[in-house]
């Protein structure tokens, strides 16, 4: 997966035309997670407000109306399982998110955008959360080393320098998977899985 988004970062670059405008600029913003469960834990999770911050890049393109930003997030998140026993599961990870982007508008002085595009995920956090009934049984959520969405939302930029983005970022796969070990049998078996989703808002300043 990393050899794969190396390569299609390169070929965004040399996609770039020579005279496309280069923006850097700080992203920060709020998740607001709907994590839905597949299988036997479907309602078993309350989804939690989550953050992501980090560096971000814009491309305009000499197409009018045409660009291309991304971002490299830092973006914690939570969900809270059922019951007194369930633990609190907590992702953090290395969000990518890469957006072709249609604006119109004032020119510098306002626009109106919408965007679309993929996102690639990568954890950093400790990929397992256990809870344990003496007793009964010993649960353990595991999360992927790795997690690919999508995004497609709206924004505004002003003054050619401060951005709002509204999106929704939905995940191509399961964010993670439960097992079960039962204490008598030691037997471990797949429960269920889930899928983290979520509207995001947040702010941008471009240098």
């Amino acid at each position: 997966m990393k050899k794969v988004f190396a390569i299609m970062l390169m070929a965004v670059a040399f996609a770039m035309p020579s005279n496309a405008q280069i923006q850097f600029g700080l992203q920060a913003g709020l998740n607001m997670d709907n994590v839905s469960g597949t299988d036997n834990l479907k309602g078993a999770i309350k989804s939690r407000t989550g953050f992501f911050v980090g560096p971000t890049v814009k491309f305009t393109l000499p197409i009018v109306g045409l660009g291309v930003d991304a971002a490299a997030l830092y973006d914690h998140r939570e969900g809270k399982g059922e019951g007194e026993n369930a633990p609190t599961i907590k992702a953090q990870s290395i969000q990518i998110p890469i957006n072709l982007r249609y604006g119109f508008g004032l020119g510098e002085l306002a626009q109106i955008f919408v965007f679309a595009g993929p996102q690639f995920g990568f954890n950093i956090g400790s990929n397992k959360t256990l809870a344990d009934i003496p007793n009964v049984a010993k649960t353990e959520w595991t999360l992927k080393s790795s997690n690919f969405s999508a995004n497609a939302g709206i924004g505004a930029m002003l003054l050619n320098h401060l951005q709002a983005k509204l999106n929704y970022n939905f995940a191509l796969g399961k964010t993670g998977e439960v097992e079960v070990t039962e204490a008598l049998s030691g037997v471990k078996r797949v429960i269920g899985g889930a899928k983290a989703n979520s509207w995001q808002i947040s702010l941008a300043y471009f240098f």
